[in-house]
C-alpha cells in the first residue's frame, strides 16, 4: 500500500478485538457440557491453544479476558503469556444457558430420543431450549466493548464460546441471530476479529490458526 502514513492520533484510535473460541474439551461421555464446571481442554485442545498463542505472539496484544469457565481460561493462558499479561475474566464471555446440559444431545441419542424433551425444541428462531439469542447478543457486545475500551489503540483477546461468538458475529455484520447450527462459523480455537477505527466499528474477519 502506499499513501500518505497515518498520524500518531491516527494510528492510536485502531483497535482490534480478537474474539477466539475455545480448544478441544476433553469429554469421553460425549455430554453438552454447557456451564458446569470441571471441563478442561483435552490434549489436542492445548496444543491448539498454544498454536494460537504462537501465531498471535507479534501482534499488539496488551489485553487477554476469558470466560470464567476452565476450559475458556486454559485457552487464553498461552496467549496471556506470550505477552507477559494476565487473564481477566468477564462473566458475560460465558457459554450459553441450554436446557439439555449435562445431557447426551447427538443425533438420535440421548435426551432428544424422549418426546418429553420435544417441547423444547418448539422455537428455534428464540431459541426455546435455551438463553434467547438477543440476550447472548447483548452480553457479547458489551464484553467485547469493555475489551475495546481496554485496548484502545491496541488488541485485545477475548475468549469465549462457539453459540456466544456466532452470535456476536452475527449481531456486528447484521446477519439474523437464528441459525441452524451446523452453518456456524466457529470452529474450535478460531478466532474472529472486529476492527474499530475510533468506536466506529469498521469490518471483520475470520481465521483458524492452531492447523489441528
Amino acid at each position: 500500500m502506499t499513501g500518505i502514513p497515518p498520524s500518531a492520533g491516527e494510528a492510536a484510535s485502531k483497535t482490534v478485538v480478537h474474539v477466539m473460541r475455545h480448544g478441544e474439551v476433553h469429554n469421553p461421555d460425549g455430554i453438552l457440557y454447557g456451564r458446569l464446571p470441571d471441563y478442561h481442554l483435552s490434549d489436542r485442545g492445548r496444543a491448539q491453544a498454544e498454536a494460537v498463542a504462537t501465531w498471535l505472539a507479534d501482534r499488539d496484544i496488551v489485553y487477554v479476558v476469558a470466560s470464567p469457565l476452565e476450559r475458556a481460561q486454559e485457552t487464553a493462558g498461552p496467549i496471556a503469556a506470550a505477552h507477559g499479561l494476565s487473564i481477566d475474566t468477564d462473566d458475560e464471555l460465558i457459554e450459553s444457558l441450554n436446557v439439555f446440559q449435562g445431557k447426551r444431545v447427538s443425533p438420535g441419542d440421548g435426551a432428544l430420543r424422549n418426546p418429553v424433551n420435544w417441547r423444547h425444541l418448539r422455537n428455534p428462531r428464540t431459541p426455546s431450549w435455551g438463553e434467547p439469542y438477543s440476550d447472548i447478543a447483548a452480553r457479547m457486545t458489551a464484553a467485547m466493548n469493555r475489551a475495546r475500551a481496554k485496548a484502545t489503540g491496541h488488541e485485545a483477546v477475548c475468549v469465549s464460546h462457539q453459540l456466544p461468538v456466532e452470535t456476536l458475529r452475527r449481531a456486528m455484520t447484521g446477519a439474523p441471530l437464528h441459525h441452524f447450527p451446523t452453518r456456524r462459523l466457529c470452529n474450535l480455537a478460531s478466532v474472529t476479529s472486529f476492527y474499530f477505527h475510533g468506536d466506529a466499528y469498521v469490518g471483520w474477519g475470520y481465521a483458524e490458526l492452531s492447523g489441528q
